[in-house]
């Protein structure tokens, strides 16, 4: 006697529970996640095959966009409150220290510096700026930044890096080195677009050889 067949009935599975944990994850990283804000001054870096990588945080940067405006940027706040009453101290500026902590890069002259502290922080943008004035050697006021910025730091290590548009002119890259002369400054660092050496060149021999020997 052959056995009964029993009838084939369909496998379902209810997906209603995953679906709503999906949806959760989903509205989670929506809701929590932060944009990368665009650059209040806008660089394109010149390319170069150096694998030093700049510092993200404690530096100072000095920044020369491409109509050759210059900008300077102080990482650490504490160092910003001594830069601030160093300038009220010696050039009797009187600048509102927490407006100048609270600033990303300053980018205006003495005399403007604050009408542009009293900008707002979204409106502060650098095509909208005048610079820090550095390219007339009698009015170089970098000259007069850079020592705020040597007294602030002293005692402790400054990681000074350089970052110029490709198209920047001469003057202001001259500018500001003079800057770092008349204080004794002389090691920065370029802030540079990074890419590989061309294959073939000794520099592309010389990292595979150091791979292998580390291999």
């Amino acid at each position: 006697m052959g056995r009964a067949k029993l009838p084939r009935k369909s496998t379902t599975i209810d997906m209603t529970a995953m679906c709503d944990v999906a949806f959760l994850l989903l509205s989670f990283f929506i809701l929590t996640t932060k944009f990368k804000p665009s650059e209040a001054i806008a660089v394109t870096t010149p390319s170069s095959v150096a694998s030093k990588v700049a510092p993200n945080k404690d530096f100072v940067l000095i920044t020369i966009d491409k109509d050759g405006k210059v900008f300077l940027t102080i990482d650490d706040k504490q160092k910003r409150e001594l830069v601030a009453n160093s300038l009220n101290t010696t050039k009797n500026l009187g600048i509102d220290v927490a407006k100048f902590k609270s600033a990303n890069f300053v980018g205006a002259s003495f005399s403007g510096l604050n009408s542009f502290l009293s900008i707002s922080e979204e409106n502060r943008k650098g095509n909208l700026l005048p610079g820090i004035p550095c390219k007339d050697t009698t009015n170089n006021e970098m000259i007069v930044w850079m020592q705020a910025v040597n007294e602030a730091y002293a005692g402790s290590k400054m990681d000074l890096l350089l970052k110029g548009d490709n198209l920047a002119k001469y003057p202001s890259f001259k500018g500001v080195l003079i800057a770092f002369k008349k204080n004794n400054i002389q090691k920065f660092q370029m802030v540079t677009n990074p890419e590989n050496a061309p294959v073939g060149s000794e520099l592309y021999k010389r990292g595979m050889s150091g791979e292998k020997q580390e291999n």
